[in-house]
């Protein structure tokens, strides 16, 4: 007799203790994880492209680069899902080289090269690890109107990266052509119509789907280059201080340290996105220990000449919108990417999936993350209307780094870093107004807000 089976693979009659804990078959894992990688491969690689251009390294020295990014993303993935004592929030979590921390590391690589890059990256790290018990404490100052609004903003925030992906990548010579947006509306139609028309396991692939099918359709008319994939070496191990000793200047660590205290917001909105998604407890122990692993991570990076690393918000979405909540399906995600950081061969094939291509399912995975952060404030008690005024002017801030990328700077540099993240604004100016809204008493009154409750039926403000 067949053994009955739930919709995500596995023996109807087994229930593990926590969602996340749910294991799938090995092909599974294998093909959503898979998904996993694909789906931030271009984010891993970029800032690694980045840097090492602003340090005028070489061609082979770059490969070095971002080989090291994916060996790197891949071990603290694994360290994030699988845990190992006190490090790892034991989540469906995929770490990545952290965007936060691009723009400082250029500014300190077009005055030293990357030594003092990685000089700072270790002492920072070092520093996180130490504070990470201290700021999961924060915890309990990010309850849904806050966890709402950072999610909306974390979904908000990376759109501009799909639009920029679809119409061909940053410095692309046809950046913004009619074949590029058509590639990367072919994935985004690819994408829905295999959600719409499908159930189970095909539909939680739509997303991997579409990214075949766009690629396919881009080898056609010419926009996939696969020709230089059988160049290079085959296997290469990251090599242990292959750009030399770290150095350590003050000024580089300062800055350093405000990017990694930067970081360590965002990763914890993302765990507590991931919390919500995942729909499992996550306390600040749990947060701690993410956390931990993430500066772990960051303190090591170096030493295989790679970056800070971060837990990535579009792997958040991906999770939302397949519903595959095990964590060891992004476990075998951070398997594949330390073999792609070992097989140089591998990563090559998956770089050559074209941009706008990835564009496509980019729009759906960070639309995704939005959509969880609004369902997120569906939960709010919105009441006399101060929570009104935090979401209204959280979102504002978060925004205003994509309405105005230069309005921040001509704050002090340490400022500056801090808001020209929208996610790291939105969260400081939700936690700040929750504090002052919900939590001190003082001159509180009812009817107080600015923002008016919903009226009744006669038209008169709803008093509380």
């Amino acid at each position: 007799m067949r053994s009955r089976r739930s919709s995500a693979g596995r023996p109807a009659g087994s229930t593990p203790g926590r969602p996340e804990d749910e294991r799938l078959s090995f092909g599974q894992q294998l093909v959503y994880g898979t998904q996993h990688i694909l789906t931030m491969y271009g984010g891993v690689i970029a800032p690694p492209l980045i840097v090492g251009g602003a340090a005028g390294l070489s061609g082979s020295d770059l490969a070095l680069l971002v080989t090291a990014g994916l060996f790197i993303s891949g071990l603290a993935t694994i360290l994030q899902t699988l845990g190992l004592g006190p490090f790892g929030a034991r989540l469906p979590i995929v770490q990545g080289i952290s965007f936060a921390s691009v723009s400082t590391m250029v500014a300190i690589a077009d005055e030293g090269g990357l030594q003092p890059v990685f000089g700072s990256i270790i002492v920072a790290g070092v520093i996180g690890l130490v504070l990470s018990s201290f700021f999961a404490k924060l915890v309990r100052f990010f309850p849904p109107v806050v966890t709402g609004t950072i999610i909306t903003v974390i979904g908000l925030s990376l759109m501009p990266v799909a639009f920029t992906w679809a119409q061909g990548g940053a410095g692309a010579a046809d950046f913004g052509s009619m074949t590029n947006i058509g590639l990367a509306a072919l994935t985004l139609v690819v994408v829905l119509a295999i959600s719409r028309l499908f159930q189970g396991a095909v539909s939680r692939l739509s997303v991997l789907l579409g990214i075949v099918v766009g690629t396919f359709f881009a080898a056609l008319v010419g926009k996939a280059d696969f020709s230089g994939v059988g160049t290079g070496r085959m296997v290469a191990l990251p090599p242990l201080l292959h750009f030399g000793s770290p150095t350590f200047q003050i000024g580089a660590i300062i800055s350093m340290t405000v990017v990694i205290v930067v970081i360590m917001t965002e990763t914890t909105a993302d765990i507590l996105a991931i919390g919500e998604i995942v729909e499992t407890p996550v306390d600040s122990r749990r947060v701690a220990n993410g956390l931990r692993a993430d500066m772990l991570s960051t303190t090591v990076a170096p030493l295989f000449g790679s970056f800070p690393a971060s837990a990535f918000a579009q792997n958040v979405g991906l999770v939302a919108l397949t519903r595959i909540k095990s964590r060891y399906v992004v476990a075998t995600g951070g398997g594949i990417l330390v073999l792609l950081g070992l097989l140089p061969v591998i990563g090559r094939i998956v770089a050559a999936i074209p941009f706008p291509v990835l564009g496509g399912a980019g729009i759906v995975l960070f639309g995704t993350v939005a959509a969880s952060g609004i369902r997120t404030l569906s939960r709010v008690e919105f009441g006399e209307g101060l929570n009104l005024v935090i979401v209204a002017t959280a979102l504002g801030v978060g925004m205003i780094p994509i309405a105005a990328p230069t309005f921040w700077d001509a704050f002090p540099d340490w400022f500056a870093v801090i808001m020209h993240s929208g996610i790291s604004a939105a969260a400081v100016v939700a936690v700040v107004l929750n504090l002052l809204f919900n939590h001190v008493r003082a001159g509180r009154r009812p009817g107080a807000s600015v923002v008016a409750a919903a009226p009744d039926e006669r038209g008169n403000p709803v008093q509380h």
